[in-house]
């Protein structure tokens, strides 16, 4: 089987990728990086966000946009009450 295992660091910053193509359309390039900031925080398990937070360590950023990149870098840098809230279900890993 190839590719990269689901729920794997490769995995989640294809997945962040693919949100971050969806908000490039936006006008405004902090609209764009709010939008996948928001998504990852209301549908991604904290697991999840781990992941690719590691993953982006790990690589150096290599395989994630640079949209996707610095929607990461403002989760990180966002407060914990600031966040919305996230939405029950399971994890990808």
């Amino acid at each position: 089987m190839s590719g990269a295992a689901h729920g794997s660091g490769e995995q989640l910053a294809k997945m962040a990728n693919d949100i971050a193509n969806f908000f490039r359309s936006e006008p405004e390039r902090k609209d764009a990086v709010a939008g996948i900031a928001n998504h990852i925080a209301k549908f991604w398990t904290p697991r999840m966000r781990q992941r690719l937070v590691d993953y982006e360590r790990e690589q150096h950023g290599a395989g994630l946009d640079e949209l996707s990149r610095e929607a990461l870098h403002a989760l990180a840098t966002q407060p914990p009450a600031a966040r919305p809230p996230e939405m029950p279900g399971g994890d990808a890993g």
